[in-house]
């Protein structure tokens, strides 16, 4: 029998499969997609993504990550991460790298779509297939979220996302994130010749619309554009809980707060890691609190972030803050990289 279906073959689903398999569990992942999937994302692994997919025996090639930038039009602060460095890389690059050792390994990849699974107290039906559990790795805007109900409103301002990238040599080895009154734009290196560029705001509107709102950045851009733009949002998603009867949630299916602190891949990585171990110890209702554990900072903070940005009083504040308490920025980036 199978032991775990996982509804969805992006990073977190693939990252489902491949610790399930290194724990003696069969595995079956269920795409539509072919490989590798692009997608909207800033593209930044922290150290502690880059030393959990190593020891899943996941290598990878990009540019390395010293830390994190922040700059508006007068300010600049700058905090490094320590002794190991984060990775800037591709989306399909890492994608790719997952699939190539989840095939390494024998996990099996159907093409489908779960939809309306069944389940009993015994095991799940999904995509014709039995299995123990099912796990939904199937995205922001999750179906199987939805149709669990596992959903809950948000009044907040809603974000949106838009990533494209640039072929020009990185002039940083660090991650800089440029504020404004129009929201945050991210730039992160992922090659010897490219930059992946990435805007989070609350206005909806195309890439080129946005970017003028930084300058700064448009000065350093003196390369062509290379992708076309990608999106992705709203982008904060409330869930209820992470557990169902027989249906585990991991990745953004399991909720979301934003991309602003760049932690989405690591996070996904460990959470799926922890709801394997939940798995394998029979105790899948743990997986909840232990997903709370690990994303709490990520969540904490973030929301911090969010709401002072919200504010153009208080957001004009932010970089200062971080240029005028080094320390303090160091320590809060250090305690997301993992």
């Amino acid at each position: 029998m199978i032991d775990v279906v996982v509804a969805g073959g992006g990073p977190a689903g693939l990252a489902t499969a491949i610790h399930a398999t290194l724990a003696g569990l069969r595995a079956v992942v269920v795409e539509p997609r072919g490989t590798p999937v692009d997608k909207a994302c800033g593209e930044g692994l922290m150290p502690g993504g880059v030393t959990a997919l190593r020891a899943m025996g996941v290598e990878l090639s990009g540019h390395p990550l010293l830390g994190i930038d922040y700059l508006d039009a007068a300010t600049h602060a700058r905090a490094d991460f320590g002794d190991a460095p984060g990775l800037g890389v591709r989306r399909t690059v890492l994608h790719a790298a997952l699939s190539a050792r989840a095939a390494e390994l024998g996990v099996e990849i159907v093409t489908g779509k779960v939809v309306r699974p069944r389940h009993d107290q015994d095991g799940v039906e999904a995509a014709g297939l039995r299995a123990r559990w099912l796990v939904a790795a199937d995205g922001l805007h999750s179906p199987l979220r939805s149709w669990l109900r596992l959903g809950l409103p948000d009044r907040a301002p809603a974000r949106y996302g838009l990533r494209r990238h640039y072929q020009v040599a990185p002039w940083s080895d660090h991650v800089e994130v440029h504020w404004s009154a129009a929201g945050e734009a991210y730039v992160t290196p992922v090659g010897d010749d490219l930059v992946g560029v990435a805007i989070l705001s609350r206005e909806r509107g195309g890439f080129d619309e946005r970017l003028p709102s930084f300058p700064g950045l448009l000065a350093r851009l003196d390369g062509p554009a290379v992708t076309p733009v990608r999106g992705a949002g709203p982008l904060r998603q409330r869930v209820r809980s992470r557990v169902s009867g027989r249906v585990l949630l991991v990745g953004d299916a399991a909720g979301y707060t934003d991309a602003l602190t760049g932690e989405g891949l690591c996070l996904a990585v460990l959470t799926a890691r922890a709801l394997v171990r939940c798995l394998v110890e029979e105790r899948p209702q743990d997986y909840e609190r232990a997903w709370r554990l690990l994303t709490r900072k990520h969540r904490v903070l973030t929301a911090a972030l969010l709401v002072a940005a919200r504010r153009r009083a208080s957001a004009k504040l932010i970089v200062p803050a971080a240029a005028r308490l080094p320390s303090v920025f160091t320590g809060v980036v250090r305690a997301l990289s993992g």
